[in-house]
C-alpha cells in the first residue's frame, strides 16, 4: 500500500500565520512589513468601535488588508463569557455583517475579545458561520490545532519571537507538518517602541522555499480540503472533490499536486 502524507500547498511541510487584533492605525505599518516580506496575516476587527481616531477607517478595510484576512473580534469587545448567548450571537453575526460589507468577502474567523470564552460559546460559533477562534496565551509549540475553536498561537510577538522563529526555520523532518502562529496587537509596537522586532522577524522568516505563508482561514481551509480527499482503500488513487488543488507526498517521493475535481492515480 502507498504511504501518503498530506502537504501544505506547493508540497511544503511548514506554515507561518500571523494574527492581530483591534484594527488600530498601527496596522498600516504592520501590513506594510508583512507585504514587503511575503508574510500573511489575519486581522480581527470590532465593527462597533470604528470612529475612534486610534483605529483605521472602515473604508480602508478592503485595500489595507488586501491579500490578508479580515476576521471578527465582536462588535463592541465585551467579555462574552459573562453575556447571555443571544447577545454573544448578535455580537458575532453583526460584526460579520458589517465587516463583510467592507471586505467584500465572507468573514469566517474570530478571536475571543478579552480572551473570554466558554463551552457554550464554543458550541454556538459554528451556527454563526465561524470556522475558528483564537484564544490568548502562547503554546511555545509548532503543533497543528486540535480544536480550532480553542486555537492557541505559538507565541505573542513579545514572547521568545526570534528564538522560536529560529527553531522553526531549523525544522527539517518532512514526516511532520509544522505551524508557527504569532499573535498580538499592532499598537503594542508603539507602546514598547520595538517595531524593529517585527521587522527583523519578517526579514528572517520571509522568502523561504519550505514555508507556506497563509492566513488563519487559509490554513484551516487547506486542512478541511485534505480531509475531504477520497482515497482508494489501497491508496492506489485519490479523487479530489474540492474546488482547490491539494498536495500529497507518496512513498517519501517529492510532493505531487492533486488537481481540483479530478481523480489521480498514485
Amino acid at each position: 500500500m502507498n504511504k501518503v502524507y498530506c502537504c501544505f500547498p506547493g508540497g511544503k511541510h511548514k506554515a507561518l500565520t500571523m494574527s492581530y487584533d483591534d484594527g488600530r492605525t498601527q496596522d498600516r505599518r504592520l501590513v506594510d512589513i508583512f507585504n514587503k516580506n511575503g508574510i500573511k496575516g489575519t486581522f480581527h476587527l470590532n465593527s462597533g468601535l470604528f470612529g475612534d481616531d486610534r483605529r483605521i477607517d472602515p473604508s480602508e478595510i478592503k485595500t489595507l488588508y488586501q491579500g490578508h484576512e479580515v476576521a471578527c473580534h465582536t462588535v463592541t469587545h465585551p467579555t462574552i463569557a459573562r453575556c447571555p448567548l443571544p447577545e454573544v450571537a448578535q455580537e458575532v453575526i453583526n460584526d460579520r455583517i458589517f465587516l463583510e460589507k467592507y471586505a467584500g468577502m465572507p468573514v469566517r474567523g474570530l478571536s475571543y475579545p478579552n480572551g473570554s470564552l466558554s463551552q457554550e460559546i464554543e458550541r454556538l460559533l459554528p451556527a454563526c458561520g465561524i470556522r475558528y477562534s483564537r484564544v490568548v496565551g502562547s503554546s511555545d509549540s509548532f503543533a497543528l490545532p486540535e480544536n480550532p475553536y480553542r486555537w492557541q498561537a505559538t507565541c505573542h510577538h513579545n514572547h521568545r519571537l526570534l528564538e522560536l522563529g529560529e527553531q522553526f526555520l531549523g525544522l527539517f523532518k518532512k514526516q511532520y507538518l509544522y505551524l508557527m502562529y504569532v499573535w498580538g496587537h499592532s499598537y503594542e509596537f508603539d507602546d514598547k517602541n520595538n517595531w524593529e522586532l517585527m521587522e527583523e522577524f519578517c526579514r528572517m522568516m520571509g522568502g523561504k522555499d519550505d514555508i507556506w505563508y497563509c492566513t488563519n482561514i487559509q490554513f484551516l481551509d487547506c486542512m478541511d480540503d485534505y480531509g475531504r480527499l477520497q482515497f482508494a482503500a489501497d491508496n492506489s488513487f485519490v479523487y479530489n472533490p474540492n474546488a482547490r488543488d491539494c498536495w500529497i507526498a507518496v512513498n517519501d517521493q517529492p510532493a505531487i499536486r492533486i488537481p481540483a475535481g479530478q481523480l489521480t492515480v498514485l
